[in-house]
């Protein structure tokens, strides 16, 4: 029975050692031996208190004497005693006694190594110190709550977020109604981390103290008690009021400033260093036909320019010599809009850095269309000024001529003509006195028409039906030889309105122009004859084109000229244009021509329109 008991004792992860009256070890087990390093024959007959650190003696000293034989008493204490190899270990130490009737007993003494508890209560603690510290420094919001909606924790940083001092007062805050701007934001809150286990950046808009508003981005996760249920929920807040103040400062700017450039009359178009358009205007979109959504990331810049116009753009951005390095200063240039058109444009022009490098290309594109045909008409302004100063003085100069050559002319006719009819008809010298006379009457009529051009009287106006007028004259050349073998189209508008003028003068006009043209057209080939009406200016145009041989480009400037013509000695005065346009001008319209040589020439005439009824 011994033998077993000491094998049960033996097997005791505890230290058991028995003392006698004077602290005498009588008896140990294996695990004191092990315990304190001592072989177990070692150990018995050692005093107790020498495997005590010097400032542990008089603890375990004193326990021990509190410990009277005859009296059954239990203490523990936890010592550091030293091992046979001088090490220091943490032990948790009881002792009790036990007596009899006799006054005699024994100091029983249990002993258990507590290092590994010691030093997990120590990481622990070091652990809890970590996170308090790391608790209330950590510059987010940290807080624990309850399912109910209490608050059962928070760190510094969250009162501050929210404008409390007193932290009791927070944790007895009703979190859905007293933090919350939306009291449902909390239930949805609850919603999803109870569904998920976790919410991540969910943003929303809490309260301070003072009322002010605060947008925080919260990420959170479900706490469980022991039975696994859901207990509450632990997170962190983080402030994000100031950034969305700044990404609603940056937003007003980008919409400020994309009005802006939304609002400018000219073209403004952007590209990145890949030619990718990034930015396109409305006043782009009415230039070149686009909308923006069918360019921006689908287009290529070049894709907006004639072949090589884009690349030539770039090189002088990139030159010194127009505007310095990055910048081309106003130029011409060329834009394609959307239907293939070519769009005469001013380009201003800049390279957008960052940080030194490259990342995108800014234009500025204005329509010069408008402004190109005001200096055309401008021009066409002053050269019918200029033309009509010419012609008065002409016109002043051939009245005189016409005049003083008028009476000698007369005199030649009728001596000439008196002399023919007393000459025999044989005579010789009489085919030269026709021949003089003929060419007097030539030159009479060169002085009539010099006597018509410069009339200074305005002629007789009346409301004039300008398609009768055309047809009149139609009807007069097309059965004449120069026109049997020339195609006549007409294109005449029906619903013109009448005109105010002189109806002979007109057609006279209307008449020469298609004699002229019959005769570039050497009694073949195809006369277009158009009316109709220009409401923009409520004029009537009118215009006659033929396939001709065409004007050369030098003589353009001159076609209305007196005296000038293309013709063949013999063949015209050079008056007729002249005196033509005389008429057009006397009716407040204009006369103009387009020619390309070798494909034919086109004469064109407004008129202004009566206010009143149109002819049918």
């Amino acid at each position: 029975m011994e033998g077993e008991l000491r094998t049960v004792i033996d097997m005791s992860n505890a230290g058991i050692v028995i003392l006698d009256g004077d602290y005498n070890i009588r008896f140990t087990n294996k695990s004191a031996s092990e315990l304190t390093g001592y072989q177990v024959e070692d150990l018995l007959g050692m005093n107790f208190m020498d495997i005590f650190s010097a400032e542990n003696k008089k603890v375990i000293k004193d326990m021990l004497a509190e410990h009277r034989m005859g009296e059954n008493i239990r203490s523990c204490s936890e010592l550091e005693i030293l091992t046979a190899q001088g090490n220091r270990k943490e032990t948790e130490i009881c002792i009790t006694t036990t007596g009899d009737s006799n006054g005699t007993g024994k100091i029983y003494a249990y002993l258990r190594d507590i290092s590994q508890r010691k030093m997990s209560e120590e990481r622990l603690k070091m652990t809890e110190e970590k996170y308090s510290l790391l608790f209330e420094r950590v510059q987010q919001g940290l807080f624990i709550s309850s399912r109910e909606g209490k608050f059962i924790d928070c760190n510094q940083a969250m009162l501050d977020m929210l404008g409390y001092k007193d932290k009791e007062e927070f944790l007895s805050l009703d979190i859905a109604r007293d933090v919350y701007v939306n009291p449902e934001d909390r239930r949805i809150f609850q919603d999803l981390v109870e569904r998920d286990g976790f919410v991540k950046e969910y943003e929303v808009e809490l309260k301070r103290k003072d009322g002010k508003r605060v947008t925080i981005l919260l990420t959170g996760n479900i706490k469980r008690n022991g039975d696994g249920e859901i207990a509450g929920y632990e997170g962190i807040n983080t402030d994000i009021t100031e950034r969305k103040n700044i990404e609603h400062e940056l937003r007003k700017a980008n919409d400020f400033f994309r009005n802006l450039i939304d609002s400018s009359v000219d073209g403004i178009i952007a590209a990145d260093i890949k030619g990718n358009i990034i930015i396109f205007n409305k006043g782009t979109e009415k230039l070149l036909g686009y909308k923006a959504g069918e360019v921006i990331g689908k287009l290529h810049i070049t894709g907006l320019y004639p072949p090589g116009v884009a690349k030539d753009i770039m090189r002088k951005l990139r030159s010194q010599e127009f505007g310095g390095v990055g910048r081309l200063e106003t130029t011409q240039s060329t834009l394609v809009d959307k239907d293939g058109e070519h769009i005469p444009i001013n380009i201003s022009a800049a390279i957008v850095y960052e940080d030194g490098k490259e990342i995108a290309t800014v234009g500025i594109f204005t329509d010069l269309r408008e402004k190109l045909k005001m200096e055309r008409e401008l021009q066409d302004a002053q050269l019918q000024l200029l033309q009509s100063e010419k012609m008065s003085s002409l016109g002043k100069l051939a009245a005189g001529v016409a005049h003083e050559i008028n009476n000698p002319l007369g005199g030649i006719l009728i001596y000439s003509n008196l002399l023919i009819e007393e000459m025999e008809d044989s005579d010789p010298k009489r085919e030269d006195l026709k021949r003089i006379a003929d060419e007097a009457t030539r030159c009479k009529e060169i002085v009539k028409s010099l006597l018509e051009f410069a009339r200074q009287t305005g002629p007789k106006m009346e409301p004039i039906d300008i398609n009768r007028s055309i047809n009149e004259g139609l009807f007069f050349l097309e059965n004449q030889a120069a026109f049997l073998n020339i195609e006549i189209i007409k294109k005449l508008d029906l619903t013109l309105p009448l005109i105010e003028g002189n109806s002979s003068q007109l057609k006279q006009v209307f008449m020469n122009i298609m004699v002229n043209a019959a005769e570039a057209m050497e009694g073949r080939g195809a006369l277009t004859v158009t009316t109709a009406l220009q409401p923009e200016n409520n004029s009537v145009l009118i215009e006659f084109s033929d396939t001709g041989r065409g004007i050369p480009p030098e003589y353009i400037s001159r076609i209305f000229d007196p005296f000038f013509t293309t013709k063949e000695v013999g063949k015209g005065t050079g008056l007729g244009l002249s005196l033509s346009y005389g008429v057009i001008e006397q009716h407040k319209g204009k006369i103009d021509v387009r020619s390309k040589v070798g494909k034919g020439t086109c004469f064109v005439i407004e008129l202004p329109a009566k206010h009143e009824n149109s002819a049918n």
